[in-house]
């Protein structure tokens, strides 16, 4: 398995140095998780969701009136929506009226709602999930949300302020190339091979996996 520092050597190459390569690493918003509004976490997962096939700046200037439809993105009045409410909501003007996707929005204030019922917010929630295990809340939000996902889960988790890496493609081309995983991070062995890899360089570095899943990112030519 190649060494970080080689890696690390390799994107500075490629970007021109060491002091540029640091300027273009990205930064944690800072967020203390645990206080963000339960909307919110919901406000943004819709969001992801509504994104996915659409163009982000299109699903941003619309966002205003979905929040207003959507009650504030409030878990409980989301949750309730019934099969006429979103057939409704879809024929407004200014919703994206695409029926799974509020669909799987609604099913996302449900499994909210039941994180709440447990951890007391969903921003508690994730503030508690083990550092050393997010692949393990990739799978959650995947296994337990709706259309949550691929690259959707973990860009929405970025988004809010959890430090997790991106399995891009870039990022997944430098994995293989690493001798890390041998293909898409797609079965469960290779998720914890990358998990691992990721735990271990963060321990090395004292880098955080976003900085980490960027560096491997522009170790590869493209």
């Amino acid at each position: 398995m190649s060494s970080f520092q080689s890696i690390y050597d390799r994107a500075a190459r490629r970007k021109g140095g060491p002091e540029v390569l640091e300027d273009m690493l990205p930064s944690l918003p800072g967020n203390d998780l645990n206080v963000i509004p339960d909307d919110r976490w919901l406000s943004r997962a819709a969001k992801g969701v509504m994104a996915a096939g659409f163009a982000w700046k299109v699903v941003e200037n619309m966002w205003p009136k979905h929040e207003e439809v959507l009650f504030g993105f409030e878990l409980e009045p989301v949750a309730f929506l019934q099969a006429a409410d979103i057939d409704r909501i879809a024929d407004m003007d200014g919703i994206i009226g695409h029926r799974p996707k509020l669909a799987a929005i609604r099913d996302n204030a449900r499994m909210m709602l039941d994180v709440v019922a447990d951890h007391g917010s969903f921003g508690e929630f994730v503030a508690s999930w083990p550092a050393d295990d997010v692949v393990g809340l990739w799978a959650y939000l995947k296994a337990h949300g709706a259309r949550l996902g691929g690259m959707t889960g973990p860009y929405f988790l970025r988004s809010m302020g959890v430090d997790t890496p991106l399995m891009t493609r870039d990022v997944v081309a430098a994995l293989v190339a690493a001798k890390v995983i041998d293909g898409q991070p797609t079965s469960k062995k290779r998720m914890r091979a990358v998990q691992e890899t990721f735990s271990r360089w963060r321990q090395e570095t004292g880098r955080s996996y976003t900085e980490l899943s960027r560096i491997l990112a522009y170790s590869i030519d493209g």
